[in-house]
């Protein structure tokens, strides 16, 4: 395992943001289900959530700390990765993810405000799809998470390719 006081400056300032964005990251899906969720209280609906969904957001903060880790160490030492296509990529991966797992709280009482918008589902996607999406919300995050991770593990191999390009 590597130290801290070992590490460069600049690895300690990205592994801040990481750690920040992951963070942020967590808060905010927490925030929507508590916000979505008023006939629980707060800690009784987060309990909820963490008790269904505790892979996806765990590994969504994961990836997306992972991903402005590698980008952020990468832009510091001046080899900045192609981060325009796998942020954009995990930040759509993130949010269709996280998506999908508030349906499976549904059932529990949790994210209630989630009915409205399931309800809006026929109308705009059609009633065949609309049933897929609630039938299908788990494997459909599981899904989204494989790809955020996907893109977090892509940024970090080209993160080091390029470490191992300057190292030449």
């Amino acid at each position: 395992m590597i130290s801290l006081q070992r590490l460069s400056y600049n690895a300690k300032k990205a592994t801040v943001k990481g750690v920040a964005a992951g963070i942020i990251t967590l808060l905010a899906y927490l925030l929507v289900v508590v916000v979505t969720t008023p006939s629980l209280p707060a800690l009784s609906a987060i309990k909820a959530a963490f008790d269904i969904n505790t892979t996806i957001i765990a590994g969504v903060a994961a990836a997306v700390g992972i991903q402005i880790f590698s980008s952020s160490y990468s832009r510091s030492l001046g080899c900045a990765i192609s981060n325009r296509k796998t942020l954009g990529a995990g930040a759509s991966g993130t949010a269709i993810g996280s998506f999908f797992s508030f349906f499976s709280l549904v059932p529990l009482g949790c994210c209630g405000s989630w009915l409205l918008i399931l309800s809006f589902l026929p109308s705009i996607f059609g009633g065949t799809l609309s049933v897929f999406l609630v039938n299908y919300s788990e494997p459909l995050s599981y899904v989204s998470l494989a790809a955020v991770t996907g893109f977090a593990a892509l940024s970090l191999l080209q993160l080091r390719r390029r470490l191992k390009g300057m190292a030449r």
